[in-house]
C-alpha cells in the first residue's frame, strides 16, 4: 500500500470537519481531494508512458497528453 501526502491545509479542514463537525469545510475538503486524485492520476499516467512496453506507452503518451490539455497541432 502506497503512501498519499496532502497538504497541512486540506488535513487541517479534515480534521476540523470530523472532530468539530464544521460542515461549511466540505467544499474545500472536497476540491482538495480532487486536485489531489487528479495528480495521482496524472503522476501514474506518465511513469506509465515513461516505463511501459512500447505498445502501452503510445497509449499512456496519449492520454497524459489530452489530459494535460496539449492540442493535437502541438505533439510530435
Amino acid at each position: 500500500m502506497k503512501n498519499v501526502q496532502i497538504s497541512e491545509e486540506l488535513f487541517v479542514a479534515i480534521m476540523r470537519y470530523f472532530m468539530l463537525e464544521q460542515e461549511e469545510l466540505l467544499p474545500q475538503i472536497k476540491q482538495g481531494l480532487e486536485k489531489k486524485l487528479d495528480a495521482m492520476v496524472m503522476r501514474e499516467l506518465y511513469t506509465k508512458y515513461k516505463t511501459a512496453p512500447t505498445e502501452e506507452k503510445e497509449k499512456a503518451r496519449k492520454e497524459y497528453l489530452d489530459r494535460r490539455g496539449v492540442p493535437e497541432s502541438f505533439r510530435w
